[in-house]
Formats: C-alpha cells, structure tokens, sequence
C-alpha cells in the first residue's frame, strides 16, 4: 500500500505516512459530522414522546461535545493534510534537486528546457495541491462511507440500498473518463511547454528578431501558441466537468430513491416514521463528502501526466560511485569506448586512445564526429555505453561523479556567468578562496586588463550571464574559475573559436599558462591553436581515423593534412 502511494503520487516516505493518517483523520471527521445528524434525530424522538424536556440538559451538552470533537479532529486533520503537505512538498522540492544534480547529463539533452523547467516549478505545485486538497479527502471520503454503510445496512438494508445504489455508478462515471481526460490532460500540458518555450524563445531572440524585421511573423506563431493552450485548457476542464456533473446529478438520485423507498416501506409498515426521518436526514448529509470525493477524483485522474513526469525524473537512475580516489597520476585512458544516446543513434563506436599525464591531446576532426562526447564522458557528464575509461588507472565509472571533478578544470566555448561581480563569478572555481587568491587567478587568466576599466573594479556586476562583458571577456572568466580550482586535468572544448583576433591572442596566452605540467585534452577546431599538441587524435563518424604527433599525420595525405589544407586556404580569402 505506502509502496504504490509512494509512486501513485510521487511521494516521499513522510510524505506517505502524512497522506495515510491525514486520510483516517478525514474519515473519522466525516463521521463526526453524522453525530450531529444523530443527535437531531434523538431529539426529533423525544419530541414525539413528548419528553424533551427531560433531556434538554443532555442535548445542550451532546452539542457542546459535539462541537468540540469536530473542532478536535478538524485541527488534527487540517495539520496532516495542509501543513504537512508544505513541508513534503519542500522535501520534494530538495529531493528533485538532489536527483538533477546526480543523473547523467545525457538526460537533459533528452529534455526539452520548457517542459523540464514545468516538472520543476508546475508539476511540484499540482502534486502539492493534490496531496492537500484531494488525495486525503478521497481516501476519508471512501472510509467514512464504508463505516457509514455497514452501519446502515445492519438497520435496514431496503434503506441502506436506496441510499447506496447511485454510489458505484456515480463512481464508474469517473473512472470511464479516465482515457479521456488523459489525452486532454496530454494535450494541455504540451500546449503549455509549446508557448511557454515560445516565449522563452522570443525574449531570448529579439534582437535577431529585429534584425530581421520577423517580429510580427513571430508574434503571429506564438498568439497562435497561446490560443493553442487557451483551447486546450477549456476542453480539459469542459472533460472534466461534464463526467463530474453527470456523476453528481446520478449521486443525488440517491434522496429521491430514499424517500420513496421510504415512503413505500412505512406505508407497508416495515419501518416507523422514526427510522425514516433518520434515513432522510443520512440522506441529505452523507452526499456531500461522496460528490467532493467524486470531483476529487475527477482532478486526480487530471493529474496523472504530472505525477508520471515527476517519476520519470524521480526514478532516473543516478550516477554514483566511490567518494575515495584511488587514481595513481592523471593519465587518462579510452578503452573500446562506445556510446549512444539512444539504442539506434550511436555516436561513439570503440574509440581507444591515451592522454598521458604533462602531455596535451588534441581532438579534431569534421562536426558531429564525437568529440566533444568525449569530453563529456570523460568528466562522466555522461557514462559510456561500453568500453572503460580511467583516470590513473582508477575506473571514472566506479567514482562518484562530483569527487572525480575535482580532478577537472573545464573552459567551455559557451561561458555560463552569473548576474553577481566579477570576483564572485570567478570565485565559483573555488568557494573557499580568499581575495588575493582570486585576483592573482584574474591575473593569470588576463582578466585584470579589462577590470581595471570596470567602474568597482573586481566589485562590478557583470549582468545577466555576463550581458555586460564581450565574449572574450566572459571566457577569460572562465579560464580564471579553472586557475582557481587548479586542478590536474583540463578539459577545453573550443576555447577560443568565436573569438576576435584581440582577444584570442589574450585568450591563448592565458591558456598557455593554466596547462603547464597538466593533462589536457582539447577541442579545436582552428588547426594553428593545435599546432603545439604533443598527440592529434581525429575523430570521424564516432570512430579514430587518426591519431599521432601533429608532424606525423602532416606526412600522411589524410583528414588531418586536409584540414590544415583547406584552413591555409580560407586565411587567403578576400571578397571579390
């Protein structure tokens, strides 16, 4: 039962436990509101005994009591499905973190960026409101009645049937529309990853879009988007609606049932007028908790796509591995290496090759070739389908995944940069670093030529991902961050390729100084910043087609000559 609780609906283990006792706190406070019904009807017996007046005491207390256990259970009740369901939904929250950050990236490239950044923020507040406001009030809902309806069948069962027939067809109403509103559900959900990307996309675009007079074209697809989701939106809850009206006009069939049945068996003499007041007065209350657990139960169907995209990620399997390092030195092997993102799209196939430790390794060769996968698989930003690849003879699969990246310093081509000073942004390669530390790594990295020009020095802000700083400013941030961190391996995957000449020059020279006596693995595709690589490995269609010293594989008529070839040839080109 907690088992597929727990999966039903994406909850935590104390998550679980606050649905079950949340659950039995709603029944009983279901039952609660029938001791009311039952002390009306006592009274309603005793007025017609004309003996009131012996019991006015009783009932005045009775009251009082009954107003106290309501308000009782009802404090109790409102902790474990509302206040508690705030702190499951924190832990949610946390625990998808946690998850993101240990799954291999491979997924992300599997994700579109809109429909993740909905699992994250929409699909926890569904599942918020879901635990809150319908899973413990469909579940007591169900209790109560199974208590009640013993109950009531033990006085009389023509009754007790007339009261209890419209229940399971009321309930198969719901359950029918689960197909359907699946699909809506579907529908609307991609609806909403369609223009909120699109949104996301316009803000992210408009200078292109101004540049090339396409806003309006633009602006046109995605009103069209939006409508798109305002019409799903309204079929879904038009879907849902129409199964929830139908199942509550079939539950309220229930009063007239009663009543004619009722009417029927005191006119045969079966029942007194007493037991039916008591059944018409059940009537009209039990319906009221049933119609809400059959909307309840409306929204939760609803919500099934949600909780499926939430255990999609919540049951990724994680990266994990020893936290010890047992490398002994830095020389970093590929053996028999393959991988692919999906079992029909293979991008790597038996790649084999060695970066010896104080030596650089250049990758090159036609895009799409593989190698900045290789990169990526060799920091375990992603785990190879098979092969080995190890690190001082220490298997990177078998480590886990954030102590094996202290052993990297990583330089992008695209710089993430965070809105905050230049001394903070550089100080992300290590937290614990003092000033000095992170100024004299700017030093090294150049960036100091341009903060001497900044109005607050290292304190200016840099803008959203770096908006204030040209590109080859925001990089030698980045090679800062790396001198910072200083660690054996370095990872540079196109450094320097939308670069101006300026700036590349600075860029270079700052890299020369960040890979002394380091094992460095690059990707380039500018042949003369590979020039000085002690090995070339090319890399086409996923698989070696060469490798050695840049001299030896200028002596063989292959890819590596070719591309020199057609480089020297592009320098010479003038617009004629």
């Amino acid at each position: 039962m907690k088992k597929w609780l727990k999966h039903r609906f994406a909850l935590t283990d104390a998550g679980v436990k606050s649905v079950i006792v949340g659950s039995i706190e709603t029944a009983i406070q279901n039952i609660s509101y029938m001791l009311p019904v039952g002390l009306l009807f006592l009274l309603i017996k005793d007025m017609l005994n004309d003996t009131f007046q012996e019991h006015t005491m009783i009932y005045l207390i009775g009251g009082i009591v009954c107003l106290v256990f309501i308000y009782i259970i009802s404090y109790f009740q409102y902790n474990e499905t509302y206040l508690a369901t705030y702190v499951e939904t924190g832990k949610r929250r946390i625990n998808l973190a946690e998850k993101l950050r240990k799954i291999p990236l491979s997924f992300f490239e599997k994700r579109d960026l809109a429909d993740l950044t909905t699992s994250i923020m929409n699909d926890c507040d569904v599942l918020e409101q879901s635990q809150s406001h319908f899973v413990p009030p469909l579940i007591g809902s169900m209790l109560s009645t199974v208590v009640m309806a013993i109950s009531l069948f033990a006085l009389n069962w023509k009754l007790a049937l007339a009261v209890f027939w419209v229940l399971p067809i009321s309930f198969i109403v719901i359950i029918s529309s689960s197909k359907m509103q699946n699909i809506l559900s579907a529908k609307t959900s991609a609806a909403k990853i369609e223009y909120e990307a699109g949104v996301q996309e316009c803000i992210e675009v408009t200078n292109d879009l101004h540049a090339n007079n396409a806003e309006e074209a633009y602006l046109h697809d995605l009103v069209q988007k939006i409508k798109n989701y305002e019409k799903s939106s309204v079929m879904g809850e038009f879907g849902k609606a129409a199964f929830i009206a139908c199942s509550s006009l079939i539950l309220r069939l229930g009063i007239a049932t009663v009543i004619l049945t009722g009417a029927n068996l005191l006119r045969t003499g079966e029942i007194d007028l007493l037991m039916f007041i008591f059944f018409a007065l059940v009537a009209s209350r039990i319906y009221d908790p049933l119609d809400s657990a059959l909307q309840h139960l409306a929204i939760l169907i609803s919500t099934n796509r949600n909780i499926e995209r939430m255990n999609e990620i919540m049951e990724q399997k994680m990266q994990s591995g020893h936290t010890e390092l047992t490398n002994q030195g830095y020389d970093m092997i590929f053996e028999h290496v393959k991988f692919a993102y999906q079992k029909e799209e293979t991008v790597l196939n038996d790649v084999s090759f060695t970066a010896k430790q104080g030596t650089v390794t250049a990758l090159i060769g036609p895009s799409g070739g593989g190698k900045t996968t290789i990169s990526r698989l060799a920091a375990r930003f992603w785990d190879a389908t098979s092969g080995k690849i190890t690190i001082g003879g220490m298997d990177i699969s078998e480590t886990d995944p954030e102590s094996l990246m202290s052993l990297f310093s990583i330089v992008f081509q695209d710089v993430i940069l965070f809105n905050n000073s230049v001394m903070e942004n550089i100080r992300v390669g290590n937290p614990n670093a003092t000033d000095e530390q992170v100024i004299e790594a700017a030093r090294l990295a150049n960036v100091d030529v341009f903060v001497e020009k900044l109005p607050e020095k290292y304190q200016t802000f840099i803008g959203e991902n770096g908006s204030n700083l040209s590109g080859g400013e925001r990089q030698r941030i980045s090679i800062a961050r790396a001198f910072l961190k200083n660690a054996p391996i370095i990872l540079l995957d196109e450094a320097t390729a939308s670069l101006d000449v300026e700036n590349e020059t600075l860029v270079q020279t700052a890299l020369s100084r960040l890979i002394q006596n380091k094992t460095v693995l690059i990707i380039a595709h500018r042949m003369r910043s590979i020039v000085g690589a002690d090995q070339i490995v090319v890399l086409k269609n996923g698989v070696v087609a060469e490798s050695g010293t840049p001299a030896e594989l200028l002596q063989k008529d292959g890819i590596f000559k070719n591309m020199c070839r057609l480089q020297s040839e592009s320098v010479n080109w003038t617009i004629s």
